[in-house]
C-alpha cells in the first residue's frame, strides 16, 4: 500500500525565522570563548562596519564571516563547537520572528511536513530547530578525522549548493507531495526555492528579492516592531 504524500513547507532559517545569523552568532561566540584567535574578528570587522553603515552588503559581510569560519575551523575538536553552539543557542533560541513561528505552528497543525534550511553548521541548526519542531533539517556539514577535529573540508555540498536541490530531494525522498507546497525565505538565494513550490512567501524581504518577488506576483510579508503586513 503506497504511503500517503504530505504537503511540504521549506523555511530558510537566518533572517527568516531567527532574527539574526546563526552562523554569524556561532563564529563571535567561537571568538569571545578564544577558541578561534580574537585576531579572527578584525577579518570581518570592516566588512561588518560597512554593512552596519549601509555602504556594503550584506551578502558581502556573511562571505567575509565564511572566510573567518573556514580559516580557523580546521583542527578544532568538534565537542568544542558543538558545546560552544549549545551555549550560544540557550541565549537566543527564543529570538525569532512572530510570523514565521506562528506559520511553523499552523503548518504542523494541518500535517504539513516542515523543513529547515541554512548555511550554518548542521550540528547547530539541529539544536535551534528542534524546539520549533521541524521534521526534516538541512545546513553545511564537515568532515572530522580520527580525532573528532575538523579537517576544514566541507562534505556533501552538492546537497546543499542550491535550495532548488533540496526541495527535489525532499519530494523525492520524503512522501511529500509539491500540492500546496509552500516555501518562505527572504534573499535573492532563495529564488531558485520558490521557483520549485506552489507557494512562495517573500518574508522581509532584501531589495533583491523585493523587486523580483513583484514582477512575479509573489506574496510579500513583513515583520516591523509588533506590526506584520503584506505587500
Amino acid at each position: 500500500m503506497q504511503q500517503m504524500q504530505q504537503k511540504v513547507a521549506f523555511f530558510d532559517i537566518d533572517g527568516t525565522v531567527f532574527r539574526s545569523s546563526l552562523f554569524i552568532e556561532l563564529i563571535e561566540k567561537l571568538v569571545a570563548d578564544g577558541d578561534f584567535p580574537k585576531e579572527a574578528a578584525a577579518e570581518y570587522e570592516a566588512v561588518h562596519k560597512c554593512w552596519l553603515n549601509r555602504e556594503g552588503s550584506y551578502e558581502a559581510y556573511i562571505e567575509a564571516m565564511i572566510d573567518t569560519f573556514m580559516s580557523h575551523i580546521k583542527g578544532l575538536h568538534y565537542g568544542v563547537l558543538a558545546d560552544a553552539g549549545k551555549a550560544m543557542i540557550a541565549v537566543h533560541q527564543k529570538r525569532v520572528y512572530r510570523y514565521t513561528r506562528d506559520l511553523i505552528r499552523k503548518l504542523k497543525a494541518e500535517g504539513y511536513y516542515v523543513v529547515a534550511i541554512s548555511q550554518s553548521p548542521k550540528t547547530i541548526l539541529d539544536e535551534f530547530c528542534k524546539t520549533y519542531g521541524f521534521d526534516k533539517v538541512y545546513g553545511r556539514m564537515y568532515e572530522i578525522d580520527s580525532a573528532e577535529c575538523f579537517t576544514g573540508v566541507v562534505t556533501a555540498e552538492d546537497i546543499i549548493k542550491t535550495k532548488a536541490n533540496i526541495v527535489a530531494r525532499v519530494l523525492e525522498k520524503e512522501w511529500a507531495t509539491p500540492e500546496g507546497s509552500i516555501a518562505v525565505g527572504d534573499t535573492e538565494g532563495d529564488i531558485s526555492m520558490f521557483e520549485s513550490v506552489a507557494t512562495p512567501i517573500c518574508f522581509n524581504p532584501n531589495k533583491r528579492l523585493y523587486d523580483h518577488a513583484q514582477k512575479m506576483g509573489w506574496k510579500v510579508v513583513v515583520e516591523r516592531k509588533d506590526v506584520i503586513y503584506e505587500m
